[in-house]
């Protein structure tokens, strides 16, 4: 009697679903879980990245390979990762490993100076090393240029001349770098900004020129308004030419004078160092500032070294632009050819097989995609438009080549089925009643769909374009083709009108995490700054789909009173 009622109660379990719910239930657990540990795992990889490591001295034993080699047995670098590997593909040093062990540690350094010595990162085994320390007087160098340097400042040139190390010498380090740095800044501020500005405005009027010869006709007087604001713009740019020069030969008076772990001396000039730190003299909390500094710094400045090394900000600038355009192109084509395929068309043979279309465009490959962009967009329209507004631009090419636009075109047609599909699915569960009530008080269709039916279904289509975001900001492969470049030498906008230069290539962080990743010459100093980029690009996405789920809870919490 109890094993029937078991058996009762096991049948009734099943056929409630009580096993899918919990099969549904741990499967999403599991999703879930997955998402949670290879988030953590790239912001564990990445986020070391901005960390100040301490610097090890190595000494090697003098019979070891590694110091045979270069002739070098001392070394200083950051420990930037170990493994173990078979006994058999180490130099031993110091003797023989053990026969009964079968693999060996071996430890990846940072050791920069890489003018000096080539590579900046090497690998030492355990059996290599005599003796570990951490001397405290040494310091790391970042520099615009050649990577970090490690070593012992000894003192410093003015203008060639050596001069008398003071006692407190990173004092005078300090002192010597922020005026480098401030000359650095008006540098920046001359070329970027004002001489920028200069040359913008001398092509406008080199374009001018050439578009009033093509037109014909007596344009004598316009053309001599034109040179005269040139030879203004000339004598100008004359004038920061030399301010700049100026400034040039005092950022060449300090020189820095610093000796690696081995005794060589080596002058850095003060021009060419960005930061430096003394992390072996670092406590936790000045750790934790230069921590919070470093990141702001990769979110703020541009890149250099190839791109690996310095910031992204125009790579975060890019795709938050080429984002909020495809939105605003997307969403509204994207609304109404739902709205159409709902509302307006006879429902047939033809409606389903335009939805079944619809369907299968969102499977397409996306760099399908980048190929026609570039084909239709690129060369036909723009093509086009270049040839009726823009004929003086030739043969450069003004809308007639990749460009941010374009890109964002492209990616507004990749995602549009996901809209459509979204916007459709808001439409059909508003009730049937609620179009009749607005008819029955005297409202016309347009003014139903307008005020009554688009609106409610609001929510599912800022849901649309949530998930249209989602994938756009990490697309690549087609963005390759129309408008992505590795390195952007200006913003899309600026000061300049039209502000925003909508024909301009840019930057994305999806591609600059391809770029560094897979294109870099030096994939060992690379690895953290792909970590760190990735993390970056999920924030991003993150930031950009919470701000529209915003969106979308204050439309449903404004139509939560009908009944859908």
């Amino acid at each position: 009697m109890v094993h029937s009622n078991s058996k009762g109660s096991v049948k009734e379990w099943n056929r409630r679903g009580t096993p899918w719910v919990w099969l549904n239930a741990g499967a999403v657990s599991i999703c879930v879980l997955m998402v949670v540990g290879l988030v953590g795992l790239i912001a564990a990889r990445g986020l070391v990245y901005f960390w100040p490591h301490q610097i090890v001295k190595i000494e090697l034993f003098e019979d070891s390979k590694s110091a045979q080699d270069k002739g070098i047995a001392l070394w200083a670098g950051n420990v930037w990762g170990e493994e173990s590997v078979p006994a058999g593909r180490v130099n031993e040093a110091g003797g023989k490993v053990p026969e009964d062990q079968k693999f060996v540690t071996r430890t990846l350094y940072k050791t920069g100076n890489r003018e000096l010595d080539g590579f900046d990162f090497r690998w030492f085994s355990d059996y290599e090393i005599k003796s570990k320390t951490y001397p405290k007087n040494l310091v790391s160098i970042e520099r615009r240029e050649w990577g970090n340097f490690f070593g012992v400042p000894q003192g410093f040139t003015e203008n060639g001349n050596k001069v008398k190390a003071p006692d407190n010498i990173l004092a005078e380090f300090d002192q010597r770098l922020n005026r480098a740095l401030e000359l650095h800044e008006q540098v920046d501020e001359i070329e970027i900004n004002r001489i920028g500005d200069i040359n913008y405005a001398i092509e406008r009027i080199r374009l001018q020129r050439k578009k009033f010869k093509l037109d014909g006709g007596d344009n004598s007087a316009a053309l001599a308004e034109l040179k005269q604001e040139e030879q203004a713009l000339n004598d100008e740019y004359d004038v920061l030419q030399v301010e700049r020069n100026k400034i040039y030969a005092q950022l060449e008076r300090d020189e820095l004078i610093i000796k690696t772990i081995d005794g060589r001396e080596k002058i850095i000039q003060f021009q060419q160092i960005v930061s430096y730190i003394q992390p072996n003299t670092l406590s936790l909390l000045p750790k934790i500032g230069i921590f919070f500094e470093n990141v702001w710094r990769f979110l703020s400045e541009d890149p250099r070294e190839a791109n690996t090394e310095g910031g992204v900000f125009p790579a975060i600038f890019g795709t938050v632009v080429m984002v909020l355009i495809m939105s605003l192109m997307v969403t509204p084509f994207g609304v109404i050819a739902a709205v159409y395929l709902r509302e307006y068309a006879k429902q047939g043979f033809i409606t389903r097989t335009v939805r079944i279309a619809v369907n299968n465009l969102a499977g397409v490959p996306s760099i399908v995609y980048g190929v026609f962009g570039l084909g239709f967009f690129v060369y036909f329209l723009g093509g086009s438009l270049d040839a009726l507004f823009y004929p003086e631009m030739s043969p450069a090419p003004m809308f007639g080549t990749p460009g941010l636009f374009w890109a964002s075109l492209t990616l507004a047609l990749l995602t549009v089925p996901v809209v459509i599909v979204s916007t459709e699915e808001g439409l059909s569960r508003i009730p049937r009643a609620v179009r009749e009530g607005s008819y029955a008080l005297g409202a016309t269709k347009f003014e139903t769909l307008t005020k009554v039916i688009i609106p409610m279904s609001s929510p599912s289509i800022m849901t649309g374009m949530i998930l249209a975001v989602a994938r756009a900001a990490g697309e690549v492969a087609p963005l390759m083709l129309v408008g992505v470049v590795k390195l952007a030498p200006t913003l899309p906008f600026d000061g300049n009108y039209p502000f925003l230069h909508l024909e301009r290539k840019f930057m994305h962080l999806g591609f600059h995490i391809y770029d560094v990743g897979f294109q870099s010459p030096n994939v060992e100093a690379v690895r953290p700054l792909v970590y760190a980029t990735a993390l970056l690009l999920i924030i991003v996405i993150g930031v950009l789909n919470l701000s529209a789920v915003q969106i979308r809870n204050r439309l449903r919490e404004r139509y939560k009173s009908i009944e859908i």
